[in-house]
Formats: structure tokens, sequence, C-alpha cells
């Protein structure tokens, strides 16, 4: 069995299908696909302009996926009646403002824990369980924890963009950053720009990681070899 869960995000679906109009490819279909193929859950990441995922396609998914929904998105009221209306498993809290192209940062906790604590309570009531996105920084993880979420999940393109220089450099932050989360009972997930090449070593050496999420390389890798060989690659690296 997998320690470390994938989610599949699909984000990159719904571009190419706006690319052109129309409702090809299906990302419902690609959804249920995923699932078949092995995912343990699918992620979708709504924005303001609709860019990729509609907010429509966030309801129609909600009757296909059987195994872990997790929404990602910047809460705003919007965002937040969707999310209350769907009832996913999970919504992850990023701080996207609506014009950058892909998620860069994670929470400064500190600074906007009053504006997120009513939210995670909100959503927590409601049965769905939150999770911030975060960096590295204990002083953060530890007021995440103050703010009330049960799990956090940690922005590995730092990660992603030095392990070719140095593996055991570049995972010794998200290590002791897992370390702090467990010690403060929270569960962890990360995500952005994990891929083949680097997700064995993170998901051996970060403890406690029960979620990656993962869409642009797994997305971009599928050109190459499959949607159900790639998906199959990415769960074999998590073993």
């Amino acid at each position: 069995m997998n320690m470390t869960r994938l989610s599949v995000n699909i984000n990159k679906i719904a571009t190419l299908r706006n690319a052109r109009g129309g409702e090809v490819p299906d990302v419902v279909l690609a959804a249920v696909k995923c699932q078949e193929f092995g995912a343990q859950g699918i992620t979708v990441h709504p924005r303001p302009d609709e860019r990729h995922i509609r907010y429509q396609d966030v309801r129609d998914l909600r009757h296909v996926i059987t195994t872990e929904f997790n929404i990602e998105g910047y809460p705003s009221r919007l965002f937040i009646d969707l999310v209350l209306e769907v009832r996913p498993q999970q919504v992850t809290l990023v701080p996207d403002s609506h014009d950058v192209v892909t998620s860069n940062q994670g929470w400064n906790v500190i600074k906007y824990e009053s504006f997120l604590k009513p939210i995670i309570k909100e959503f927590q009531q409601a049965g769905i369980r939150t999770s911030l996105f975060v960096e590295t920084d204990v002083t953060q993880i530890e007021c995440a924890a103050a703010a009330g979420t049960k799990r956090i999940e940690l922005y590995t393109e730092p990660f992603a963009r030095n392990y070719l220089l140095d593996p055991e450099k570049a995972v010794a932050h998200y290590i002791r950053a897992a370390e702090r989360a467990m010690e403060r009972g929270l569960e962890l997930n990360a995500g952005h720009d994990l891929n083949l090449t680097n997700l064995r070593y993170f998901s051996h050496q970060v403890p406690g990681l029960l979620e990656v999420s993962i869409g642009h390389a797994l997305i971009s890798d599928a050109l190459y070899f499959g949607l159900e060989k790639t998906i199959g690659l990415y769960l074999e690296q998590l073993k």
C-alpha cells in the first residue's frame, strides 16, 4: 500500500479544452479515468477568470468523484460559497492574487491569521477538511495550527528548483517543517513542481506525508506515455 496518496490536478486538461472551446477534452471523463487508473484523489483550482477549471466544472465533478475531491483556491466569498455548495472532502486555501499564472507562495499566516481563522471554522463546521498552503517557515506552521487548520500543504517549488543541485540540502527545510507540523498535530500534504525526477526522493525523505497534488508535470508526461501509464509511474514513485 502507498503511504502517500496521489491526487491528480486536472486544471491543465481544462486549459486545453478552453483553448479551443467546446467540451473536448472532457474534464469530467478525465477525472473518471484518472480514478480508474489508480489516482487516489482529484484536485481542481478554479480561479475567478475561469481560465481553466470553471465553477460549473466543480459542480459537475462532484457527482463522479469516488476517491477524494480537493478544491484549491483563494477564499473569496464566491469561492467559499462554491465549496460549501459542493462539499468536497478537502479544501486547500492558497494566497493567490487574481492575476498569477500559478501558485507562487504560501500564506503569511502570521499576517492573515485573523482573516483565515473564521473561514477555516466555517469549512470545518460544514464537515470539510481544511488545508493551508504554506512554506517551510516553522513560525508560519505554528501559526497555521493556531488558526485552527488540521492540515497544511507544503509549497514544494523551492525544493524542485534546487533538487538537482543538492537533493539533501533542498529537502532539509521540508523535513524540519514536517517534523514541526506533526509535533503540532497537523497532517501534511505537499505540491507544486513535483515530478517523476524528484517525487520518489521527496516522498521518502519527508516524514508523515499523506498526499501529494500533482498536475502540470503529470499531465505533460501523459502526452508522452499516456494517462494510464503515467499515473502508474507516479504511484510507483510513492511506494
